[in-house]
């Protein structure tokens, strides 16, 4: 277990949580928002993208009272992002994060602003990071009142910025500084 706050849980994601995460990442309200509907992630990938990869991400599953209902992950942001986004110190401690709730049940009900907030504290304290950061598409008005909430506040407009759905699209650097 990486973070526990009253009914919430992240966990690094295991091998026992592949079918969850297939069953969010073929569901296309939640691709809406994450991956996109045209790009669907059914076993192999779920297995290749989340579970097989070699890098500095840690991805992690988000329980609440016990019953799995969402995705996090939480990465060192690298010099060539770094440069995109201006954070020319090599010195400031930069962390990024990609979230979902994979259960729709459980929208609109104040967890995604409970889980960032869990995940900025646990960056904060222990990864000792300077900035958080986040790139939510622009018109993801959901997502970004989530992150305001939290104390992010968009930085920098990112045009064409990420692949969705067959087009590119805009975003919004948000960032949260300690």
């Amino acid at each position: 277990m990486l973070i526990q706050d009253g009914k919430m849980t992240i966990r690094k994601l295991e091998e026992r949580d592949q079918e969850t995460m297939v069953k969010w990442l073929t569901d296309p309200e939640v691709l809406k928002y994450y991956e996109g509907r045209d790009n669907p992630h059914e076993m192999e990938e779920v297995k290749r993208h989340y579970f097989e990869r070699e890098d500095e991400t840690t991805r992690c599953l988000v329980e609440y009272e016990e019953t799995p209902i969402g995705y996090i992950q939480f990465y060192p942001v690298l010099e060539e992002e770094r440069m995109e986004y201006g954070y020319w110190n090599p010195d400031e401690v930069v962390y990024g994060t990609d979230q979902f709730i994979g259960e729709a049940d459980y929208w609109n009900q104040g967890l995604g602003t409970e889980l960032v907030n869990l995940m900025k504290t646990y960056l904060l304290s222990e990864k000792q990071a300077d900035t958080i950061v986040m790139d939510p598409q622009v018109w993801n008005e959901r997502a970004i009142a989530c992150y305001e909430k939290c104390g992010f506040q968009k930085v920098k407009f990112l045009p064409a910025h990420e692949l969705h759905e067959g087009e590119m699209k805009d975003c919004w650097l948000m960032e949260y500084k300690r």
